[in-house]
Parts: structure tokens; C-alpha cells; sequence
């Protein structure tokens, strides 16, 4: 039976009895509502029966029952927590937002887990400003390369360190890609994962990044690179029983494909530079890729009262890769448990997050060795590579066993791309336990004592078998075995004494405390190379032939520690003005026998805020505004056994002398870095922003080099340089629609930075990044004037007013002349001028749309696949040159078209001519979300609350110049950044998801 309706009208007022224009008026328990209109006012339909729930940001909510009422008068008093709104800083120490005098920014939970990745914190790209974030293209389970404000280390990855809930955590990866050719012992690339990738996104309430050293300093030299806060979900506290169910299925396409001609066959056996004809047309490439597939399933359970509190919940992740028998399995189980008691005074809190992940034959990220892609794109137009799909292997009588199969001699970088994905197979296994306690102690109404202490472990364990007639150059005859184990072991604990005061106007807060964490690290790496395997395709350990041929590399018990002291005070007045002072002092293992040993080092912070619009009187459309600034010092640590190297031996007991000398001098290097802001919101606080301006420069960086001739070792270690970063962040949000039944809400973030080697050493004229002595037109260097991701290679020569030179006699003329013996000319910078992220959230009844527009301008990358394909003739590009019979090259015909690609094409070609604009504009996310009525709710007794959505991730770019997705990276390293090397295609995603509460 329907209830009988009523019209109510009023207004809503604050306790001023000022109308609060936009304050929402709902009907619990339903969507029907309204929002008042300039002069506070309301009218709005409901039950007879109804209860009113009144809300303004920054005032307590009101239900008021319409039973016996057609008018209200309603007043709204203001909410101090919702004013103050509390954030959660550096060691997990919780301040007012409008405190800080530094820049923040806030990740909810909802961010995470509208559009599930496998690797949740991808799922911030866009949502922060100042934060890059770079998948590696590897696929399924892939890692990140996550940078805040810029690339600013030499000599570490640049990684920002990861906090859960106050304690650092190990974000550590066992290998990387190795160079642009093909990774560890010429193996192939391989991503080795990442510890963040490993965490359930549904566990995470929020996340909180401190982006610059001020925000970062109480952490130290573990935080020279700022730091990203994840704050867990924990028990319900007020006797409610909470249960959460969701799951989504995604499925992913393989987009940016190179463009493949169609009307030039095959010649000389293995290129495509034939006569012109129609051509079989056969989709080699789309055959090769498949629909890849990956499903999220979680579900919590929350429990408690005020004095204990449950939260446990498992997570399921299943999936599969675009290519065949790529195959992800992840397991989640995370249990904390609350209590309080002692009345009120003693709180425990215990948490175990435990995961488990399998990822089968992971495709390697990029490079010539052991990669399918090269295979697959080079294959002559026109052939039918099926066959060599159903024959990737023919049995060879005279070994007795079956041998790879393909059209053309695989010595080393080009394979059957069916006998890598059959035959050339991995599984690597990790387990990540992350086992912590925390007790807190109120002593009186100001003081408390807290001590924390967790252990993080991660056990990675990898084989890779490569069955006999794998490329000759990179496997023995009969095969080739890798087993790797790596397990690395942290013990955090620290002890804080904290205090919160008030005396009249003044507020004194602070914090006293020392930590020490302890890093182990155990690993071995057995490699049989090209010493071969006793047995054909017996892999295992005993069938090695381990001589000097093979590889070995192990670390025992690898270990560093920091001990540290630390401080931290905040002194208020009124609410409105703030100062900031901090101190750190790190003592390091890995300054062992410098003069440092002893008394470490100290890295200082000083910042202040002033809340404007409470110490002035201003208009009344501004409802908030403060400014602000900062400056700290904050340092980052060394490799280990720099200060006291030795030598070591390698497989069959060959002997490896150390090459450089200890490093008895040696200085951490030091981040100066300061800050300054100003936010602000209007008309209330429907429109806001964030602007911040930094400058960071990073002295005494970490360089090797060769020694004086007549020295006792060929290297030295010294300090050096001055790497700066200066960039302006700015965050706009605004809710330029909100009626009774649609809301529009839109958020846009801005980030631009400029990086500047203001110096490198007095003898250092370049340093190179990665590997040098293999044959590429490819190197990142540093140069004094020039910037961390110049990126160096062959090109074009020019006379003085910039024209290209053509030679003029000989087989190559009316060719342009090429320079650049190796890679001597800069050719362009990785680094984007500015990134932009454009969220909108449109909102009508019970239906919810959610976009996410995210750009990237300016920058260079280099494709080696397209300067390849186009030697090989394979490419779009060469078939429309040889249509016309010519190649434009700056105004200059040259109508040798394929003598002019053999100059500019291949891996060692010209550098110039391959590289292309990053800038692209995309659709990086999309949800289109129905929550079923109340009504239905009500009426099954189980159900709180149901979502389904349509979810989609990188469904296509509005602008994009580069023949592949130039944000896809080879390594989470600071080498092989810009660079396209038969990487894996991104993906096109799209699914759906489910979301219930009980």
C-alpha cells in the first residue's frame, strides 16, 4: 500500500540565519531530493511519513520528521570535524587539512575501485597532480613506474616510498629490463613485478601523496622521492555487521598496432620490398593476439563495537593475457583486528595482509631477445603465418626431437613467434606477507605513546625453460634452464611520543620519536646461458653445464639498516595561523667506513599557513582561503657495499676482481626543496583550487668514474652535480550543476615541470645510462645544460642554416648523410611539457556517469619497432613511399626509396627520423553506474545496497602522434625511458562490475 504524499517547502538556514544556497534536501531512504536555491529555500513531494535529511558541506547533517508539518524553518549548525577536516601525514600522524603548509592530495577509495586494475595504484593516472605514473608493457600483473615532480636521482629509481597505515612498506622488484637488446644474460626482458601491484584495492579507505620533500621529511632518505599513504579499512565500531561483495570482468583488446602493408611480398627470403601485386590478405597480427580476460572478485566482512573491531576480506584475481598461454592467478587475504580498552586508554591494533601470485609465460616487455613481436612484424606481407603456428616445431631424426620451425635463420633476434609463446615458457611465483602491530597508549588528554613494528617479506621465485634449437647465439644446443629465487625481508618498528595542547588562542601538537628499519636480502640466480644443458629439455639445477659459459649470481644476506631519531611540532593560533618545524637524523649502513658512520645525517623542515578567510574579512562568495609555504632538506641513500667493495666469483669459479675503489668520502646526496601555495574555495565551496609552485635541486649525486692511469683500481666513486626540478601544480574542482534530481561535478588537474642538469662533475663531461657496449642508436645521457630524459642517437647532418646534406657520388647518392658514430646527437626529451587529468561525474536519480580525460603534452619517443619494420619494408609507411616512387624528406625528393630506409631503418638506424611526439589525449577511464531503488532494497531484507556499471579503461585517444602508446615504459628504471622496442601492446578495456552491500 502506497503511502499518502505531501508537499513540504522551507528554508534552510545557518546559525547566523544566513540561507545556505545548495544545501541538500533528501528523503531517507530514497533518491528523491532537492537542493534549496539562492535564498535557501525548498519544495519538495514526499511521504507523509517522511524523513527530511538536511546536509551542507562543513555543517552537521539534520533528519527532521515531516509528520504534523508543511513549513520548515531549518538550522544548520556548523561541523568542526567537516571544517577541520583531518588528514593522515608523514609517520601516520593525523593533522587538519587546512594545517598542512605543504601540498597534498587525497585518493578515496572509490577512485581505486570504480575501474579494478590488477595493479591498483595505475589506477590513480590522472587523479593527481605532479604524479606520473607509466605502466610497463608487459601486460597482465604488470608494474609501475611511478614518479612525483620529476626524475631528480641518478643513481636510484626514483620510486616514491609506500606507507601503510604509518609503517613503510617493501615495494621491491627482482629484475627489470636490462637494455633495449634483452635483459639479464640476454634472456629477454623481463618485468620482475612490483611490491605495491600485490595489495586488494577494496582494503585501501584511502590514499594520501605527499609530493614534495617538506610534506616527505619526517621520513628521511626513505623518502627523497616523496611518498604515497595508504590508509586500510578496519572494523565497523558502532555494533553494525557489514558485508561487501563486489566483481568485475574486463576484457582487453590489443590497440596502437603498428599499420602493416598489404601489397608488397616477400624478397630476398625475409624482407617485404617486392613487386607491387595483390596480395593474399591474411591479419597475422590479429590472429596472433587474442581477447584477453581479467576478473576481480572481493568480498569483506566488518564487524564491532567501540571497544573491539573485525575487518577480514579475500580477493580473487584471475585472468589472461593478450598473448597465448599468458596466465595470471592472485590471491588476497587481509585480518585486522581493534580493540580498545583499559577505558578507552590502551588501543591494539593488528593487521595481516597476506598474497599469493602465479603469473604463467609473462611476454617480455620490449627488446629484440626472446621476443615473439619481432617475429611476428617482420614476417613477409602476403605469407600465411598460420603454417608456422600448427608446424612452430618439425622433428629432427638426427637429434631425435623436435626443432623450431620458421622461414628464415633464427641465430638470435628473430624467432618463430609461436615457438616462443610454446616452447620458451616461465612461471614465476611470489608470495608478499605483510605481518603488523601497533599499540597505543593515552597517558593523559594530551600525551600519548605509540609503538609500532611490522615485518614485510616477499619471496619471488622464477624458471624459465627455453627448449634445444632456441636462438644458438642466446641457448646452448640442448636448451636452456633459469631458476631464480629472491627473497627480501623488512623489519620496521618505531616508537612515537605524541602531544596535543591548547592553551587559549594557541595549539601546540608534536610529535618525538626513532625508528629502525632492517632490509635482508637473499638471492640466487642459476643460468645455463649458452654452456647448454647436459639433456635436451631436462630442466632442472643438475643438468647444468656449469662452467664459465653459464651464470651465477647470488647475495647472501645482503643487509642495510637505518636507525633514526625524529621530531616534529606544529604551534597555532586562533585555527588560522600556523608554523611547521621539523628534524630528522638518519643513520645509514650503507655509510659504513665514511666519516658520516658516526654521526649520520640531519635533514631539517620548516613550513607555515595562514587561513585567510578566518583572519580577514572577506567577501561573502569566498568561503575559504589560505596560503602557504615551505623548506626542508631531505637526503637519499647509496648502493650497498659502494664505501667497502670487494671481489667475487662468478660460475665455475672464475675469478672477478672489484674494479673501484672504496668510496671513503662519501656523502648522501641532499634534496634542497621548497614550496609555496595557495587554496582557496567559493560560493560554498561549489567551485575550488590548489595552486602550488616548487623548486627542488639534488646535490652531491652519485656518479662512477675512471680513475688517473697508473691508479690501483680502473674506477672511483665520487659526489657530484646539481639535478634541478621547478614545476607549478594546480587542482580545480567545481559542482556547476546540482538539482533536485541531477548533480554535474567536475575536478581538473594540472602539472607541468621543467628538469635541469645545472652540473655534473669538473672530469664528467656525459653519463650514460644502461649498457653501452651493444650496437643501437639508442642512449640516454646527461650533459651539463640538458635534462634527465634527453634522449641521444644518429642524425641527419646539416649545413649552418640547418639544411640536411645529401651525398653526391657513390651508391648512396642523393641519400642524405648521416652522424652520430654511436650516440652522440641529441635527438629529444622524454619528459612531457604538462599533464592534465579532466574527471566529470554527472549524476541523475539513481544513474551515475563517470569519464576521465587524461592528457599528456609534449615530449619525444623513439620507435625502434617502426625504425624496423620499415628496413624489413613490413610498414604502411615504405608501401606508400614506394606507391609514389619517392620519400619527402624537409622540402628534398629522393626517389631511392628503398636505399633510403635501409639508411634511416633498423635498430641502428637514424635516430632522428623515428622519433615522434608523445603528446596524446585519451579516454583513460569510463563508468556508467545503476544503483537499484531503496524500495527493492527494503523489500528483499537482505540487501543494503546494489550497483551494476559498465566500466571501461583506455577506450581511445582523442589525439595521438606516435605509432604506439608513448606512455607504456620498457623498465620502472631511469634507462630505456621514451623508447619503443617491440613492446607490448597497450590494451583497449572494457567489462562490467557488480557491487553489493548486506
Amino acid at each position: 500500500m502506497t503511502s499518502a504524499q505531501k508537499k513540504i517547502t522551507g528554508r534552510v538556514l545557518d546559525e547566523q540565519g544566513v540561507p545556505l544556497p545548495g544545501a541538500t534536501v533528501l528523503e531517507k531512504g530514497t533518491s528523491n531530493g532537492v537542493a534549496t536555491n539562492v535564498d535557501g529555500r525548498f519544495e519538495l513531494t514526499v511521504a507523509d511519513d517522511a524523513v527530511l535529511q538536511f546536509s551542507f558541506m562543513g555543517y552537521k547533517t539534520e533528519e527532521i520528521s515531516v509528520k504534523g508539518h508543511d513549513y520548515l524553518d531549518i538550522v544548520l549548525a556548523e561541523d568542526a570535524v567537516e571544517l577541520d577536516k583531518v588528514i593522515v601525514t608523514a609517520l601516520g600522524i593525523e593533522k587538519k587539512e587546512h594545517s598542512l603548509s605543504y601540498a597534498t592530495s587525497q585518493i578515496k577509495n572509490e577512485d581505486l575501485n570504480r575501474v579494478k586494475m590488477p595493479n591498483l595504484i595505475t589506477s590513480l593516472t590522472g587523479k593527481a597532480a605532479g604524479v606520473q605514473i607509466n605502466q610497463v608493457s608487459s601486460g597482465v600483473g604488470a608494474s609501475a613506474k611511478v614518479s612525483i615532480r620529476g626524475i631528480r636521482s641518478v643513481a636510484s629509481d626514483n620510486q616514491p616510498l609506500y606507507v601503510i597505515d604509518g609503517v613503510p612498506m617493501l615495494n621491491s622488484t627482482s629484475e627489470q629490463a636490462f637494455s633495449a637488446i634483452g635483459g639479464t644474460a640476454n634472456a629477454g626482458n623481463r618485468d620482475g613485478g612490483d611490491g605495491i601491484s600485490g595489495l586488494n584495492s577494496e582494503d585501501i579507505e584511502s590514499i594520501s601523496i605527499l609530493k614534495g620533500a617538506p610534506a616527505a621529511a619526517l621520513y628521511g632518505s626513505q623518502a627523497a622521492n616523496g611518498v604515497i599513504l595508504i590508509t586500510t579499512k578496519k572494523g565497523k565500531s558502532q555494533g553494525q555487521r557489514s558485508i561487501s561483495f563486489s566483481t568485475s570482468l574486463m576484457f582487453d583488446n590489443a590497440t596502437s598496432l603498428p599499420e602493416m602493408q598489404n601489397r608488397y611480398g616477400v624478397s630476398d627470403g625475409v624482407d617485404s620490398w617486392g613487386e607491387r601485386k595483390d596480395l593474399p590478405k591474411y591479419d597475422n597480427l590479429k590472429d596472433f593476439f587474442s581477447t584477453g580476460m581479467t576478473s576481480i572478485t572481493s568480498v569483506s566482512v566488518s564487524h564491532g563495537n567501540e571497544k573491539l573491531q573485525n575487518y577480514f576480506s579475500y580477493a580473487n584475481t584471475t585472468g589472461h593475457g593478450i598473448i597465448d598461454k599468458n596466465r595470471l592467478s592472485k590471491h588476497n587475504i587481509t585480518l585486522r583486528e581493534t580493540s580498545v580498552m583499559f577505558d578507552d586508554r590502551l588501543k591494539l591494533d593488528g593487521n595481516v595482509n597476506l598474497m599469493r601470485q602465479v603469473t604463467k609465460n609473462k611476454p617480455t616487455v620490449g627488446g629484440f631477445y626472446m621476443n615473439p613481436l619481432v617475429g611476428l612484424y617482420r614476417f613477409p606481407r602476403g605469407e600465411d603465418l598460420s603454417y608456422y603456428k600448427d608446424n612452430f616445431e618439425v622433428y629432427d631424426e638426427s637429434r631425435n626431437l623436435n626443432v623450431q620451425n620458421w622461414h628464415t635463420s633464427y641465430e638470435d633476434f628473430e624467432q618463430n613467434p609461436y615457438w616462443i609463446t610454446n616452447r620458451i615458457q616461465s612461471k614465476d611465483v611470489r608470495m608478499h606477507a605483510i605481518v603488523s602491530l601497533s599499540a597505543n597508549l593515552k597517558v593523559n588528554d594530551w600525551l600519548t605513546v605509540q609503538a609500532r613494528g611490522n615485518v614485510d617479506c616477499i619471496d619471488d621465485k622464477v624458471r624459465q625453460q627455453f627448449y634445444a634449437s632456441t636462438a644458438p647465439a642466446l641457448a646452448g644446443a640442448n636448451g636452456r634452464y633459469v631458476e631464480m629465487d629472491y627473497q627480501e625481508i623488512q623489519f620496521y618498528g618505531d616508537l612515537l611520543l605524541m602531544m596535543k595542547k591548547q592553551w587559549g588562542d594557541y595549539s601546540v601538537s608534536g610529535a618525538l620519536g626513532g625508528s629502525i628499519n632492517d632490509k635482508t636480502v637473499n638471492s640466487t640466480r642459476y643460468d645455463s646461458k649458452t654452456a647448454s644443458l647436459k639433456y635436451a629439455n631436462v630442466f632442472n639445477l643438475a643438468n647444468i653445464l656449469m662452467n664459465g659459459s653459464a651464470s651465477l649470481d647470488q647475495k647472501i644476506d645482503a643487509q642495510r639498516q637505518l636507525q633514526s631519531v625524529f621530531g616534529t611540532v606544529q604551534v597555532g593560533y586562533k585555527e588560522s595561523a600556523y608554523i611547521d618545524l621539523s628534524a630528522r637524523n638518519d643513520w645509514a649502513s650503507t655509510l659504513a667506513y665514511t666519516s658520516h658512520e658516526k654521526s649520520g645525517f640531519f635533514y631539517p623542515s620548516v613550513g607555515t599557513s595562514l587561513i585567510l578567510s578566518r583572519l580577514l574579512k572577506l567577501p561573502e562568495w569566498v568561503s575559504y582561503a589560505k596560503v602557504r609555504a615551505a623548506y626542508s632538506l631531505v637526503g637519499n641513500d647509496i648502493p650497498m657495499f659502494i664505501t667497502n667493495s670487494s671481489s667475487h666469483i662468478t660460475a665455475g669459479g672464475e675469478f672477478l676482481a672489484n674494479d673501484a675503489a672504496p668510496f671513503k668520502d662519501m656523502e648522501p646526496e641532499m634534496t634542497y626543496s621548497w614550496e609555496a601555495g595557495a587554496e582557496a574555495r567559493f560560493l560554498n565551496s561549489r567551485i575550488g583550487f590548489n595552486l602550488t609552485f616548487y623548486k627542488t635541486n639534488t646535490r652531491n649525486q652519485f656518479f662512477k668514474l675512471p680513475t688517473l692511469a697508473g691508479d690501483k683500481y680502473a674506477y672511483r666513486y665520487v659526489n657530484a652535480g646539481n639535478i634541478q626540478n621547478v614545476g607549478w601544480e594546480i587542482a580545480l574542482d567545481a559542482t556547476p550543476v546540482m538539482k533536485k534530481n541531477f548533480m554535474w561535478s567536475t575536478t581538473l588537474n594540472f602539472a607541468s615541470n621543467r628538469n635541469k642538469i645545472i652540473s655534473l662533475h669538473e672530469e664528467l663531461k656525459e653519463f650514460v645510462y644502461g649498457p653501452t657496449s651493444f650496437s643501437s642508436s639508442y642512449a640516454m645521457k646527461l650533459v651539463k645544460g640538458g635534462s634527465i630524459g634527453d634522449i641521444y642517437g644518429k642524425a641527419f647532418e646539416r649545413d649552418a642554416s640547418g639544411n640536411i646534406i645529401y651525398e653526391t657520388e657513390g651508391s648512396n647518392a642523393g641519400l642524405p648523410k648521416i652522424i652520430g658514430d654511436g650516440n652522440t646527437v641529441k635527438v629529444g626529451n622524454s619528459n612531457p611539457k604538462f599533464q592534465m587529468g579532466w574527471n566529470h561525474t554527472l549524476s541523475y536519480k539513481d544513474l551515475s556517469l563517470y569519464f576521465l580525460v587524461d592528457c599528456r603534452y609534449g615530449g619525444e619517443v623513439l620507435s625502434q619497432t617502426q625504425a624496423d619494420m620499415d628496413l624489413y619494408g613490413v610498414s604502411e609507411v615504405t608501401a606508400k613511399a614506394c606507391d609514389k616512387g619517392y620519400v619527402m624528406l624537409e622540402g628534398q625528393r629522393i626517389d631511392n626509396v628503398k636505399g633510403f630506409y635501409k639508411i634511416v631503418g633498423g635498430r641502428a638506424g637514424t635516430t632522428e627520423y623515428y622519433m615522434y611526439d608523445a603528446t596524446n589525449i585519451r579516454l583513460r577511464e569510463l563508468s556508467l553506474s545503476y544503483q537499484l531503488p531503496a524500495s527493492w532494497m527494503e523489500k528483499s531484507k537482505v540487501l543494503k545496497k546494489v550497483q551494476v556499471s559498465f566500466i571501461a579503461r583506455n577506450l581511445f585517444f582523442f589525439y595521438k602522434k606516435a605509432p604506439f602508446d608513448p606512455d607504456l615504459v620498457l623498465s620502472t628504471g631511469n634507462d630505456n625511458q621514451g623508447i619503443d622496442v617491440y613492446g607490448m601492446p597497450t590494451t583497449r578495456s572494457w567489462g562490467f562490475s557488480l557491487k553489493c552491500e548486506f
